[in-house]
Parts: structure tokens; sequence; C-alpha cells
């Protein structure tokens, strides 16, 4: 396992392009918006001389790592020679499954295609393809080369041999790999969408100010983020499709919080937008 595409060059996808190149993946990230792959291109490579500068990347790695990492609109070329796939477009089941029908048709056989949700169904997933058996989900946390953990999550059909070819491939890339069944949430995201949405309603109801309900929480509880600051760098128009899809699938324990709706209603998206919980525009 040395060569991996990329799909989707959003927050996620270029955060996985990146930890692959420092850890000597040869990585392509894919992307149907050429200007998402100049911007990840643009973060990549001034992440890459930030930690070059802090003493995290020798700089003398510096070239070698930037010609880890190719840049291409074209899926065909990309996946045509690539051990593992990730996909890592926003949570959208018929998106996901229109990606992996294609990756399904262009990539060589022996290619493990890998989803990077936090909610949805691999075994949905993977049975669009013609290798359920080689369909799996890995959930990344944000900002990947940070986060010290990849859920690894078997679908229905998912062998032996892909389950462990995933966790050989979260070593390579510096992390702790936790083996979980498929159920809607996994660990992480279920219990973060619990607590966060908790958290909303708190809010709402003048418990206590955005500020002061991180507090508690990061205090009393030692969470390294509050529930609101969380929400806000994931993108509440992320985890509203999260809570929302919960919401189908476990029942009212997770039926979006009123504030929650709203504010995706008016753009406050949290901090990709400027504005969410906190103001990132001053």
């Amino acid at each position: 396992m040395n060569s991996m595409c990329v799909v989707g060059a959003g927050t996620m996808g270029r955060g996985i392009a990146y930890t692959a190149a420092i850890n000597d993946f040869k990585v392509i990230l894919n992307d149907v918006s050429e200007a998402s792959l100049t911007n990840a291109r643009e973060y990549i490579e001034l992440t890459l001389e930030k930690s070059a500068e802090k003493g995290f990347i020798d700089p003398s790695k510096l070239y070698k790592i930037k010609e880890n990492i190719a840049y291409t609109t074209d899926m065909e070329a990309a996946v045509s020679n690539v051990d593992i796939v990730i996909e890592a477009v926003f949570e959208n089941i018929e998106l996901k499954i229109n990606i992996f029908k294609k990756l399904d048709e262009l990539c060589p056989e022996h290619t493990i295609l890998a989803t990077n949700t936090s909610t949805m169904s691999p075994t949905e997933i993977g049975a669009s393809t013609n290798r359920p058996e080689k369909c799996i989900a890995m959930h990344f946390f944000n900002p990947v080369h940070k986060m010290k953990l990849i859920e690894i999550i078997r679908g229905l059909d998912t062998s032996d041999e892909t389950m462990q070819i995933a966790k050989q491939v979260g070593e390579k890339l510096g992390k702790e790999t936790v083996e979980v069944n498929e159920f809607p949430g996994f660990v992480t995201s279920r219990m973060n969408c619990l607590i966060g949405n908790e958290a909303m309603n708190m809010l709402m109801e003048g418990v206590a100010s955005a500020e002061d309900i991180d507090k508690a929480i990061k205090l009393g509880l030692n969470h390294p983020m509050g529930p609101l600051e969380l929400a806000d760098l994931v993108g509440l128009d992320s985890r509203l499709r999260n809570v929302e899809y919960l919401h189908r699938t476990l029942g009212e324990k997770f039926r979006p919080s009123p504030i929650l709706v709203k504010y995706v209603k008016a753009g406050r998206l949290g901090k990709k937008s400027g504005k969410g919980f906190y103001n990132y525009n001053k």
C-alpha cells in the first residue's frame, strides 16, 4: 500500500492527502473543481512550510513531500494505478454511491475503496459496486494531521483482508485505529452529535452563553474543545446533515435542535462562513 487517490479536495480530503504525503504515500488528489484543487494545493503547501518552520517536518524533505502529491480533475487518470482510494466528499449518500460506482468501473481489481464518513453505511455504499468485499469506511478527524484516531467500519461484505489493509494504512499514516461494527453514527459521531445537540438546546433555552457552555464542558469534563466551537469547526451544515441522518435511523433523541436548523438556513455555517455560534470575522 504505497499509492493512494483521495477524491474530494475539501477540508477532509486535503487533510488526508497532506497526511499521506508526509508519511511517504504517493497521493493523487482528485476533485471535479479546478478551484478546489488550487485551494487545496495552497493549503497543503502553506501547512508544509509552517510545519517545517516549527520543526515538525525536516525542511530538507519539503521538496520530496510536495512531489508526493499530484492534483487532477481527471478521475480516470487519478485512479488508474492506485492501491487504495479514499472518498472524502460531503455527507450525502447518493453522491457517495455515485462516486463508488464510477470508482468500481475505473479502478484496478485489487484497489480498496474507502469512504471517509462520520455516519453513512459502508454496506449500502459498497453494495453499489461489484467489489463489496473491498469496500470499507475510514472515518478521519479534523484536522487530519493532528488527530490521532481513525474509526474503521466494516460493511456486511467487507473481507478480513480489507479490514487488515485498512488498519495497515492507518498505521502507516501514524494513526491509532479502532474497529467499529456498522451502526448509524458509529462511536464518535453518535456521541458528538448527541452532546452537541444538547448544548445547542441549552443555548436556545438560555441556560448559559455559548462561551460558558463550552468552558464548562472543557474544564468540568476535560474535553479539549467545547461542543459548540467543535460544531463551528466541523460546519453547521455538515452537523445538521449528520443529525438528520441519525434522527431518521436512531429516533427522536437525535431530533436536530431548532437553533441549528435556523442557523443553517441563515447561512451561519460556523468557521468556514465567518459566523456560527461564534463570530470569526472580528
